[in-house]
């Protein structure tokens, strides 16, 4: 028995020291490839990349097609009822296992006038962070060296074409140092993340037997705020819904009718605020009750995470946080309830003396494994009614509002579970110790991710687990106003991506 655990001791030293060295090479080859590696990455940022451009869309998927095909992929762009996947495969001889690793090319529609350049398809460079009053770096691809803390700044510059451009370099990579993968990879490239993934979901019978993988790594999101490697084991699902509170017909004279027209503004108000108690928990009926307690282990876990809240709260300027759990970690494990949007009549300069007919709320319900979408939101409307409103589909009609004091008209979209996979499975040992090697400390795992990757159809009917390994800066602005990505994480990412392709 001594014998033996030597021997595994000795072998996770060599095994380590070799994953080490490799870091090293990699970051040689990055350093010296810097300019080749953010070429790529404009080039592909330069075309605008909105799910309802198609044109635009195509245009991105035969590029990203002949990105993959120049690295030895066998490419291939596969239709779907809406827009088009991105398929790359390449086998490995006497490989140990199939990645599926996934990523999307489209990102988030674009309001030109918030953002802080001419054009956000048009990449700038910029010395550090915009806040912090960051100066332009002009012709930016004709430098040698490029500054450490310089951020790209475009649409999509971080969620999610910088970890495509990530992946492709790390193959290049291992291919400059003489090292093909262990694992045999297939790529797939969403068109449609950010409307939610419809092409991939309708696409699993036509495509089921290109799809079959032992994994999917899933290469979205940011890394954890403290700057290291990051695993993350799970996302929250969503389901939203939109709440429109009625008045009058038309808007009416605040003189006029104050004191007397009920104004759905207010209505809208009360409601809203008798969802949730002054420390921000829930108070709707059954919210939090299909999750069960955490366990020991899984406290263990969450506390592992390395957050610094103190700091979080200064970076946001918030003085106070929702007290749902414990830590930011644990709040993570419950359900939320967002108000995400509110709308009624006119603010600042256009404001008027009104009393507005309508008053509307966008609210998301983020999801954890745990709940189900339709049982949630069920759940809400039942507390609606609860406050006294009649709820309908569409606008009211005459009798409707001649009968209901109370209206409001509720508009469901969305529905996408939650998912989570185990740390302890084989496959997620792997990844662990592979990032362990190779950055010489555990990286953070997050038991389960803040935001929504709109595929647990996908990763339910294929039945593997699904592993996120994140790799953008965590301030990076993503689905907002300039959007960026820290120069420093592109260059990791080489370096992570490389350490799992060698695993």
């Amino acid at each position: 028995m001594r014998t033996l655990t030597v021997f595994l001791v000795v072998q996770a030293l060599v095994a380590g020291a070799a994953q080490a060295q490799l870091r090293t090479e990699v970051q040689d080859y990055v350093s010296a490839h810097q300019q080749q590696i953010l070429g790529e990455l404009v080039s592909l940022l330069e075309i605008p990349n909105i799910a309802a451009d198609r044109a635009n869309i195509r245009r991105n998927a035969e590029r990203l097609r002949e990105m993959l095909a120049r690295r030895g992929f066998a490419a291939e762009i596969l239709e779907t009822s809406v827009n088009p996947l991105v398929f790359g495969e390449m086998r490995v001889p006497g490989a140990q296992r199939t990645l599926l690793l996934y990523a999307h090319y489209d990102g988030q529609p674009v309001n030109p006038s918030g953002w802080r350049q001419d054009d956000p398809f048009r990449p700038i460079l910029r010395d550090g962070r915009l806040e912090d009053g960051a100066r332009e770096i002009t012709n930016f691809l004709t430098l040698d060296r490029l500054p450490t803390q310089a951020r790209v700044y475009a649409r999509s510059a971080s969620d999610d074409k910088s970890p495509i451009v990530a992946l492709l370099a790390a193959v290049d990579a291992l291919r400059s140092l003489g090292r093909q993968p262990t694992s045999n990879l297939k790529v797939i490239l969403d068109g449609e993340e950010e409307a939610g993934s419809r092409g991939l979901v309708g696409s699993m019978d036509r495509y089921r037997e290109k799809y079959s993988a032992d994994v999917m790594l899933i290469l979205d999101g940011p890394i954890h705020a403290s700057g290291r490697p990051t695993l993350t084991f799970g996302a929250r699902g969503i389901v939203s819904l939109d709440l429109t509170v009625h008045g009058a017909k038309s808007d009416l004279h605040s003189g006029h009718y104050g004191n007397w027209a009920p104004n759905p503004a207010m209505d809208l108000a009360r409601l809203l605020a008798s969802m949730k108690d002054e420390s921000g928990r829930a108070v709707v009926a059954g919210f939090y009750d299909d999750v069960p307690p955490l366990t020991p282990e899984e406290k263990r876990i969450l506390e592992d995470v390395p957050d610094d809240p103190q700091e979080l709260m200064r970076f946001f300027g918030i003085a106070r946080t929702d007290k749902v759990g414990a830590s930011l970690q644990e709040a993570l494990q419950y359900p939320s309830l967002n108000i995400r949007g509110l709308s009624s009549a006119y603010v600042g300069a256009g404001a008027r003396t009104i009393i507005p007919s309508t008053a509307t709320a966008a609210i998301d319900i983020r999801l954890v494994q745990e709940t189900d979408p339709d049982r949630m939101a069920e759940r809400v409307i039942a507390h609606i009614r609860g406050q006294g409103f009649h709820v309908i589909e569409g606008e009211p009609d005459d009798a409707t509002r001649a009968r209901y004091p109370r209206i409001v008209s509720v508009r469901r979209s969305g529905g996408t579970r939650a998912y989570r996979s185990e740390m302890t499975l084989r496959e997620s040992r792997q990844l662990i110790q592979a990032l362990e090697r190779a950055w010489g400390q555990p990286p953070v795992r997050i038991r389960t991710s803040g935001g929504t990757v709109p595929i647990y159809p996908f990763i339910e009917a294929l039945g593997f687990p699904a592993i996120s390994v994140p790799v953008v800066n965590f301030d990076n602005n993503q689905h907002s106003e300039n959007e960026n990505l820290r120069l420093d994480n592109l260059w990791n990412a080489v370096v992570t991506f490389s350490a799992i392709l060698a695993m």
